[in-house]
C-alpha cells in the first residue's frame, strides 16, 4: 500500500510509483504527525493558510524530509491527512471539485452537538465535503504530546484506532499506521466502532486520549 502501479505505454507496462503524502494543519497535531514521518525518512508536504515559508523553521527541526507547501500544492497528494480544526474542513473540501483517488485521513476532533452534524458521527459528516474521497478517522484520539513521541516502546507499539465506511481505504491506513511504527486497530464504520472514538453530544468517546500498546507477537 505504500505505492502504486501506474500504466506506462503498452498493456504490459508498469511502473510502480510511491505513495505521497500530505499533512494539511501544522499546530501540534501536525507537527507530531510530521514528526512520526520524519522519524520512519517518509517524506510528508505540510501546509496550512500560512505560507510555506512562514512553517519552514518548524518543517526543519524536525527533519529533512518535511516539506512546507501550499495548500494547493499539499492537496495534490494520494494521501490528505486533516489536522485542521473541525471548523475548518468545509474549507479544505472547497480546494478540489472531486476528490476521487484521494485517501483523507480524519485526525480532527469536535465538540459540536450532534443535532449541528445531522445526528452523524463527525466523520461522516465531515465527509461530505470530500466528494469521492476515500475517507479514513484515525491518529485522533491521541493527546498531541503523545503523538509526538516514538510509538515504539519495550517490544510493543502504540495503538491508532481506525475506522471507516471503506474496507479498503481502512487497509491501506492501516499500513501507513504500522509503516510510521504504530499498531492500528480497525473499529469498524464510523456509525459502529467508530462511534468509540467520536464525540456525541459533547460527550468524548471512551476510547478517546487512551494510550494503549499492542504488544508484538
Amino acid at each position: 500500500m505504500g505505492n502504486r502501479l501506474e500504466q506506462a505505454g503498452s498493456p504490459h507496462s508498469r511502473r510502480i510509483i510511491p505513495m505521497s503524502y500530505a499533512i494539511i494543519g501544522f499546530g501540534s497535531i501536525g507537527q507530531a504527525l510530521a514528526r512520526a514521518f520524519a522519524r520512519n525518512n517518509i517524506e510528508v508536504t505540510v501546509a496550512s493558510r500560512r505560507p510555506p515559508e512562514a512553517l519552514l523553521p518548524q518543517a526543519q527541526a524536525i527533519g529533512p524530509r518535511v516539506i512546507p507547501g501550499t495548500l494547493q500544492e499539499a492537496v495534490k497528494a494520494d494521501v490528505i491527512i486533516l489536522a485542521v480544526l473541525f471548523e475548518g474542513h468545509r474549507d479544505i473540501g472547497k480546494l478540489l471539485a472531486d476528490w476521487k483517488g484521494k485517501t483523507v485521513i480524519d485526525a480532527m476532533n469536535t465538540n459540536d452537538p450532534v443535532e449541528t452534524l445531522d445526528n452523524l458521527p463527525s466523520s461522516a459528516f465531515a465527509a461530505r465535503s470530500f466528494p469521492g474521497a476515500r475517507f479514513v478517522k484515525g491518529f485522533n484520539h491521541l493527546l498531541s504530546r503523545t503523538l509526538a513521541t516514538d510509538p515504539k516502546v519495550e517490544g510493543g507499539h502504540r495503538v491508532v484506532f481506525l475506522s471507516s465506511d471503506d474496507e479498503a481505504a481502512t487497509a491501506q491506513v492501516a499500513d501507513l499506521a504500522k509503516r510510521l511504527g504504530f499498531a492500528p486497530v480497525n473499529l469498524g464504520k464510523f456509525d459502529e466502532g467508530g462511534a468509540l472514538v467520536q464525540a456525541r453530544g459533547r460527550v468524548w468517546g471512551p476510547l478517546i486520549f487512551q494510550d494503549l500498546f499492542k504488544q508484538q507477537p
